[in-house]
Protein backbone atom coordinates (compact mmCIF):
# COMPACT_ATOMS: atom_id res chain seq x y z
CA UNK A 1 0.00 0.00 0.00
CA UNK A 2 1.33 3.42 -1.33
CA UNK A 3 0.54 6.63 1.02
CA UNK A 4 0.60 10.02 -0.84
CA UNK A 5 -1.05 13.66 -0.44
CA UNK A 6 -1.43 16.74 -2.54
CA UNK A 7 0.64 19.12 -1.27
CA UNK A 8 4.25 17.90 -3.78
CA UNK A 9 3.97 20.42 -6.73
CA UNK A 10 2.84 19.40 -10.42
CA UNK A 11 4.42 16.87 -12.07
CA UNK A 12 6.72 18.35 -15.03
CA UNK A 13 4.24 17.95 -18.10
CA UNK A 14 1.35 17.61 -16.64
CA UNK A 15 -1.07 19.36 -18.08
CA UNK A 16 -3.14 23.10 -16.57
CA UNK A 17 -6.66 24.29 -16.99
CA UNK A 18 -7.97 27.68 -17.30
CA UNK A 19 -11.10 29.50 -16.38
CA UNK A 20 -13.50 29.67 -19.05
CA UNK A 21 -16.84 31.38 -19.45
CA UNK A 22 -19.16 30.17 -16.56
CA UNK A 23 -22.79 29.23 -17.44
CA UNK A 24 -25.41 31.20 -15.24
CA UNK A 25 -28.25 28.59 -13.04
CA UNK A 26 -31.61 30.26 -12.36
CA UNK A 27 -30.58 28.86 -8.76
CA UNK A 28 -28.10 27.73 -6.55
CA UNK A 29 -26.93 24.45 -6.49
CA UNK A 30 -28.01 22.54 -3.33
CA UNK A 31 -25.87 21.69 -0.62
CA UNK A 32 -25.41 17.64 -2.05
CA UNK A 33 -22.55 15.49 -2.66
CA UNK A 34 -22.25 14.60 -6.43
CA UNK A 35 -24.48 17.50 -7.06
CA UNK A 36 -24.11 17.57 -11.21
CA UNK A 37 -24.24 15.39 -13.77
CA UNK A 38 -22.65 15.96 -17.24
CA UNK A 39 -23.25 14.52 -20.66
CA UNK A 40 -21.87 15.06 -23.75
CA UNK A 41 -22.51 13.14 -26.93
CA UNK A 42 -21.19 13.30 -30.40
CA UNK A 43 -20.51 15.29 -32.03
CA UNK A 44 -19.89 16.94 -28.83
CA UNK A 45 -21.17 20.34 -30.04
CA UNK A 46 -23.17 20.47 -26.48
CA UNK A 47 -22.93 19.60 -23.32
CA UNK A 48 -25.43 19.41 -21.28
CA UNK A 49 -25.54 19.65 -17.10
CA UNK A 50 -27.70 19.02 -14.97
CA UNK A 51 -27.99 20.58 -11.21
CA UNK A 52 -30.47 19.79 -8.29
CA UNK A 53 -31.99 22.94 -6.19
CA UNK A 54 -34.47 21.77 -3.31
CA UNK A 55 -37.34 20.10 -4.93
CA UNK A 56 -36.18 21.07 -8.45
CA UNK A 57 -33.43 20.17 -10.86
CA UNK A 58 -32.26 22.63 -13.40
CA UNK A 59 -31.11 20.80 -17.17
CA UNK A 60 -29.24 23.06 -18.87
CA UNK A 61 -27.37 22.80 -22.53
CA UNK A 62 -24.18 24.54 -23.55
CA UNK A 63 -22.35 25.32 -26.51
CA UNK A 64 -18.53 25.06 -26.04
CA UNK A 65 -18.09 28.56 -25.45
CA UNK A 66 -20.08 28.61 -22.62
CA UNK A 67 -23.66 29.81 -24.38
CA UNK A 68 -26.43 28.82 -22.55
CA UNK A 69 -28.86 27.60 -25.41
CA UNK A 70 -31.75 25.42 -23.44
CA UNK A 71 -33.00 25.29 -20.17
CA UNK A 72 -35.64 23.20 -18.04
CA UNK A 73 -36.77 22.38 -14.85
CA UNK A 74 -38.07 19.55 -13.43
CA UNK A 75 -39.73 18.88 -10.42
CA UNK A 76 -39.63 15.92 -8.13
CA UNK A 77 -42.95 13.82 -8.19
CA UNK A 78 -45.67 14.57 -5.34
CA UNK A 79 -46.62 11.65 -4.14
CA UNK A 80 -48.49 11.29 -0.97
CA UNK A 81 -47.38 13.60 0.77
CA UNK A 82 -48.20 17.29 1.89
CA UNK A 83 -44.94 19.07 1.05
CA UNK A 84 -42.85 19.38 -2.24
CA UNK A 85 -40.08 16.50 -1.77
CA UNK A 86 -36.99 17.02 -2.15
CA UNK A 87 -34.90 16.08 -5.06
CA UNK A 88 -31.28 13.94 -3.89
CA UNK A 89 -29.87 13.50 -7.20
CA UNK A 90 -30.08 14.06 -11.01
CA UNK A 91 -28.11 11.35 -13.46
CA UNK A 92 -27.39 10.93 -16.98
CA UNK A 93 -27.70 7.30 -17.32
CA UNK A 94 -25.57 6.52 -21.17
CA UNK A 95 -27.16 2.88 -21.75
CA UNK A 96 -25.77 0.90 -24.80
CA UNK A 97 -29.30 1.67 -27.15
CA UNK A 98 -30.17 4.88 -25.45
CA UNK A 99 -29.90 7.40 -22.74
CA UNK A 100 -32.42 8.19 -19.93
CA UNK A 101 -32.39 11.05 -17.36
CA UNK A 102 -32.94 9.88 -13.78
CA UNK A 103 -33.97 11.75 -10.64
CA UNK A 104 -34.10 10.58 -7.26
CA UNK A 105 -36.11 12.42 -4.47
CA UNK A 106 -37.79 11.71 -0.65
CA UNK A 107 -40.68 10.28 -2.83
CA UNK A 108 -39.07 7.81 -5.47
CA UNK A 109 -37.32 7.18 -9.06
CA UNK A 110 -38.25 9.81 -11.88
CA UNK A 111 -36.95 8.67 -15.24
CA UNK A 112 -36.78 10.46 -18.38
CA UNK A 113 -35.79 10.66 -21.68
CA UNK A 114 -32.43 12.56 -22.09
CA UNK A 115 -33.88 16.09 -22.83
CA UNK A 116 -35.98 15.58 -19.36
CA UNK A 117 -39.31 16.29 -21.85
CA UNK A 118 -41.01 13.22 -21.32
CA UNK A 119 -41.55 10.72 -18.34
CA UNK A 120 -41.23 7.18 -19.19
CA UNK A 121 -41.03 5.50 -15.39
CA UNK A 122 -41.76 6.04 -11.85
CA UNK A 123 -41.16 3.93 -9.03
CA UNK A 124 -42.59 5.26 -5.65
CA UNK A 125 -40.41 4.26 -2.27
CA UNK A 126 -42.11 1.86 0.03
CA UNK A 127 -41.63 3.90 3.32
CA UNK A 128 -44.18 2.12 4.87
CA UNK A 129 -42.25 0.13 7.56
CA UNK A 130 -39.50 3.29 7.98
CA UNK A 131 -39.11 4.54 11.66
CA UNK A 132 -40.26 8.03 12.31
CA UNK A 133 -37.04 8.74 12.68
CA UNK A 134 -35.65 8.14 9.69
CA UNK A 135 -36.58 9.69 6.28
CA UNK A 136 -36.79 7.16 3.00
CA UNK A 137 -35.25 8.49 0.01
CA UNK A 138 -33.34 7.16 -3.27
CA UNK A 139 -29.79 8.34 -3.88
CA UNK A 140 -26.63 6.83 -5.92
CA UNK A 141 -27.47 6.17 -9.67
CA UNK A 142 -25.30 4.23 -11.87
CA UNK A 143 -26.01 2.66 -15.35
CA UNK A 144 -24.33 -0.90 -15.62
CA UNK A 145 -25.03 -2.89 -19.01
CA UNK A 146 -28.99 -2.53 -19.92
CA UNK A 147 -29.16 -1.82 -16.01
CA UNK A 148 -30.08 1.38 -13.90
CA UNK A 149 -28.89 0.57 -10.39
CA UNK A 150 -30.24 3.30 -8.03
CA UNK A 151 -29.47 3.51 -4.43
CA UNK A 152 -32.12 3.56 -0.63
CA UNK A 153 -31.79 4.99 2.41
CA UNK A 154 -32.70 0.93 3.51
CA UNK A 155 -29.21 0.47 2.16
CA UNK A 156 -31.09 -2.06 -0.65
CA UNK A 157 -30.00 -1.49 -4.19
CA UNK A 158 -32.36 -1.38 -6.81
CA UNK A 159 -32.12 -2.80 -10.06
CA UNK A 160 -34.05 -1.72 -13.16
CA UNK A 161 -34.06 -3.63 -16.74
CA UNK A 162 -34.12 -0.93 -19.44
CA UNK A 163 -35.77 -2.10 -22.70
CA UNK A 164 -34.25 -0.97 -25.68
CA UNK A 165 -37.29 1.67 -25.98
CA UNK A 166 -40.15 2.45 -24.54
CA UNK A 167 -41.61 3.03 -20.86
CA UNK A 168 -41.83 -0.96 -20.42
CA UNK A 169 -38.79 -0.61 -17.57
CA UNK A 170 -39.27 -3.34 -14.99
CA UNK A 171 -37.71 -3.89 -10.96
CA UNK A 172 -35.84 -7.12 -11.81
CA UNK A 173 -33.54 -7.29 -8.25
CA UNK A 174 -32.53 -5.98 -4.91
CA UNK A 175 -29.33 -6.20 -3.62
CA UNK A 176 -28.59 -6.48 0.12
CA UNK A 177 -25.12 -5.67 0.57
CA UNK A 178 -25.70 -2.62 2.83
CA UNK A 179 -26.87 -1.74 6.08
CA UNK A 180 -26.86 1.79 5.80
CA UNK A 181 -27.70 4.45 3.54
CA UNK A 182 -26.16 4.02 -0.16
CA UNK A 183 -24.52 7.72 -0.92
CA UNK A 184 -22.94 6.46 -4.52
CA UNK A 185 -22.83 4.13 -7.15
CA UNK A 186 -20.47 3.68 -9.91
CA UNK A 187 -19.70 1.44 -13.04
CA UNK A 188 -17.65 0.45 -15.62
CA UNK A 189 -18.56 -0.97 -19.40
CA UNK A 190 -17.36 -4.44 -18.85
CA UNK A 191 -16.28 -6.90 -22.14
CA UNK A 192 -16.93 -10.10 -22.86
CA UNK A 193 -17.58 -13.02 -20.35
CA UNK A 194 -14.90 -13.16 -18.37
CA UNK A 195 -15.53 -8.89 -16.20
CA UNK A 196 -15.48 -9.88 -12.75
CA UNK A 197 -16.36 -7.00 -11.46
CA UNK A 198 -18.13 -3.93 -12.91
CA UNK A 199 -20.35 -2.35 -10.00
CA UNK A 200 -19.37 -0.63 -6.99
CA UNK A 201 -21.73 0.74 -3.75
CA UNK A 202 -20.83 2.72 -1.57
CA UNK A 203 -22.83 3.57 1.98
CA UNK A 204 -22.86 5.98 5.26
CA UNK A 205 -20.69 3.69 7.07
CA UNK A 206 -17.87 3.87 4.66
CA UNK A 207 -18.44 0.23 3.68
CA UNK A 208 -17.85 -0.74 -0.43
CA UNK A 209 -19.66 -3.81 -2.59
CA UNK A 210 -18.35 -4.72 -5.68
CA UNK A 211 -20.63 -6.50 -7.91
CA UNK A 212 -20.17 -8.37 -11.05
CA UNK A 213 -23.60 -7.50 -13.38
CA UNK A 214 -25.47 -10.53 -15.23
CA UNK A 215 -29.11 -12.10 -14.79
CA UNK A 216 -28.39 -12.36 -11.75
CA UNK A 217 -25.62 -9.72 -9.94
CA UNK A 218 -23.03 -11.20 -7.73
CA UNK A 219 -21.52 -9.82 -4.96
CA UNK A 220 -17.57 -10.12 -5.60
CA UNK A 221 -16.24 -8.59 -2.58
CA UNK A 222 -16.86 -6.12 0.23
CA UNK A 223 -14.60 -3.77 1.60
CA UNK A 224 -15.39 -2.83 5.14
CA UNK A 225 -15.18 0.98 6.17
CA UNK A 226 -13.21 2.77 8.55
CA UNK A 227 -16.01 4.65 11.02
CA UNK A 228 -16.02 7.17 7.98
CA UNK A 229 -18.58 7.59 5.54
CA UNK A 230 -17.47 7.17 1.69
CA UNK A 231 -19.63 9.97 -0.03
CA UNK A 232 -18.66 9.27 -3.34
CA UNK A 233 -16.96 6.16 -5.59
CA UNK A 234 -15.51 5.47 -8.93
CA UNK A 235 -14.24 2.61 -10.90
CA UNK A 236 -11.87 2.15 -13.87
CA UNK A 237 -9.74 -0.85 -15.02
CA UNK A 238 -10.29 -2.69 -12.26
CA UNK A 239 -9.36 -0.18 -9.95
CA UNK A 240 -11.98 1.32 -6.90
CA UNK A 241 -11.37 4.98 -6.53
CA UNK A 242 -13.79 6.31 -3.37
CA UNK A 243 -13.60 9.66 -1.72
CA UNK A 244 -14.53 9.58 2.18
CA UNK A 245 -15.63 12.00 4.68
CA UNK A 246 -12.30 12.26 6.56
CA UNK A 247 -10.58 14.07 3.24
CA UNK A 248 -8.68 10.96 1.66
CA UNK A 249 -9.03 8.94 -1.36
CA UNK A 250 -8.49 5.33 -1.45
CA UNK A 251 -7.61 3.08 -4.46
CA UNK A 252 -8.52 -0.96 -4.17
CA UNK A 253 -8.10 -3.64 -6.23
CA UNK A 254 -11.83 -4.45 -7.42
CA UNK A 255 -11.24 -7.94 -7.77
CA UNK A 256 -10.09 -8.76 -4.33
CA UNK A 257 -10.75 -5.30 -2.49
CA UNK A 258 -7.31 -4.82 -1.45
CA UNK A 259 -5.93 -1.20 -0.79
CA UNK A 260 -3.08 -0.29 -2.88
CA UNK A 261 -3.11 3.64 -2.45
CA UNK A 262 -4.26 5.95 0.03
CA UNK A 263 -4.09 9.80 -0.69
CA UNK A 264 -4.57 12.63 1.67
CA UNK A 265 -6.24 14.38 -0.80
CA UNK A 266 -8.20 17.15 0.81
CA UNK A 267 -8.62 18.64 3.72
CA UNK A 268 -12.36 18.07 4.78
CA UNK A 269 -14.81 16.11 3.14
CA UNK A 270 -14.90 14.81 -0.32
CA UNK A 271 -18.27 15.75 -2.13
CA UNK A 272 -17.55 14.50 -5.82
CA UNK A 273 -15.07 12.20 -7.63
CA UNK A 274 -14.82 11.53 -11.34
CA UNK A 275 -13.28 9.61 -13.84
CA UNK A 276 -11.83 9.87 -17.58
CA UNK A 277 -12.28 6.50 -19.24
CA UNK A 278 -9.79 7.57 -22.31
CA UNK A 279 -7.02 8.51 -20.35
CA UNK A 280 -7.47 7.44 -16.23
CA UNK A 281 -7.34 11.18 -15.23
CA UNK A 282 -9.24 10.66 -11.56
CA UNK A 283 -11.38 14.58 -10.37
CA UNK A 284 -11.54 14.98 -6.84
CA UNK A 285 -13.44 17.83 -5.08
CA UNK A 286 -14.01 18.46 -1.62
CA UNK A 287 -15.64 21.15 0.78
CA UNK A 288 -11.88 23.01 1.44
CA UNK A 289 -12.79 24.70 -1.86
CA UNK A 290 -10.32 22.44 -3.31
CA UNK A 291 -10.49 20.31 -7.13
CA UNK A 292 -7.55 17.99 -7.83
CA UNK A 293 -7.05 16.53 -10.89
CA UNK A 294 -4.92 13.20 -10.64
CA UNK A 295 -3.41 10.60 -13.13
CA UNK A 296 -4.11 6.84 -13.03
CA UNK A 297 -2.03 3.77 -14.29
CA UNK A 298 -1.00 0.51 -13.85
CA UNK A 299 3.08 -0.35 -13.80
CA UNK A 300 3.98 -2.33 -16.50
CA UNK A 301 5.65 -4.69 -14.06
CA UNK A 302 3.62 -5.88 -11.38
CA UNK A 303 0.41 -4.13 -12.67
CA UNK A 304 0.63 -1.68 -9.23
CA UNK A 305 -1.48 0.72 -9.31
CA UNK A 306 0.31 4.60 -9.41
CA UNK A 307 -0.87 7.69 -8.98
CA UNK A 308 0.29 11.38 -9.96
CA UNK A 309 -0.57 14.98 -9.36
CA UNK A 310 -1.32 16.81 -12.08
CA UNK A 311 -3.80 20.06 -11.35
CA UNK A 312 -4.67 21.38 -7.98
CA UNK A 313 -7.36 24.17 -8.63
CA UNK A 314 -9.15 26.30 -5.54
CA UNK A 315 -12.91 27.75 -5.67
CA UNK A 316 -12.04 30.74 -3.30
CA UNK A 317 -15.02 31.27 -0.36
CA UNK A 318 -17.24 28.11 -2.08
CA UNK A 319 -18.25 25.06 -0.20
CA UNK A 320 -18.18 22.68 -3.74
CA UNK A 321 -20.55 20.13 -3.90
CA UNK A 322 -20.31 18.52 -7.47
CA UNK A 323 -17.49 18.53 -9.98
CA UNK A 324 -17.34 16.35 -13.30
CA UNK A 325 -15.08 15.85 -16.26
CA UNK A 326 -16.77 17.56 -19.31
CA UNK A 327 -15.60 14.99 -21.48
CA UNK A 328 -14.06 11.41 -22.20
CA UNK A 329 -10.50 12.45 -22.43
CA UNK A 330 -10.54 15.05 -18.79
CA UNK A 331 -9.47 17.85 -20.85
CA UNK A 332 -12.49 20.23 -19.30
CA UNK A 333 -14.14 19.92 -15.93
CA UNK A 334 -16.94 21.44 -14.11
CA UNK A 335 -17.75 22.67 -10.60
CA UNK A 336 -20.89 23.43 -8.69
CA UNK A 337 -20.76 25.30 -5.03
CA UNK A 338 -23.44 25.76 -2.24
CA UNK A 339 -25.04 29.09 -2.65
CA UNK A 340 -23.03 29.99 -6.41
CA UNK A 341 -25.63 30.76 -8.87
CA UNK A 342 -23.54 29.13 -12.10
CA UNK A 343 -21.16 26.91 -13.00
CA UNK A 344 -17.78 26.95 -13.15
CA UNK A 345 -15.75 25.75 -16.50
CA UNK A 346 -12.45 24.92 -16.79
CA UNK A 347 -10.41 23.66 -19.97
CA UNK A 348 -6.54 22.38 -20.58
CA UNK A 349 -4.47 25.30 -21.81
Amino acid sequence: MVAADSEGRDAPGASMFRRERSIPLRGSAAALCNNLSVLQLPPRTLTHFGVVHGPSAQLLSAAPEGVALAQRQLHAKQGAGVSPPLITQVHWCVLPFRVLLVLTSHRGIQMYEADGSVMVYWHALNSGDISPAHTAFARGIAACGHFICVGTWSGQVLVFDIPAKGPNIALCEELAGHQTPITDIASEASEGEDRAADLVTADDSGLLCVWQSGPEFKLVTSIPGFGVPCSCVQLWQGIVAAGYGNGQVRLYEASTGSLRVQISAHARTLCALDLAPETGKLLSAAEDTFVHIWKLSRSPEGGDIQVEHCHGESIPDTQVCGARFCDPSGSSFAVTGYDLAEILRFCSV
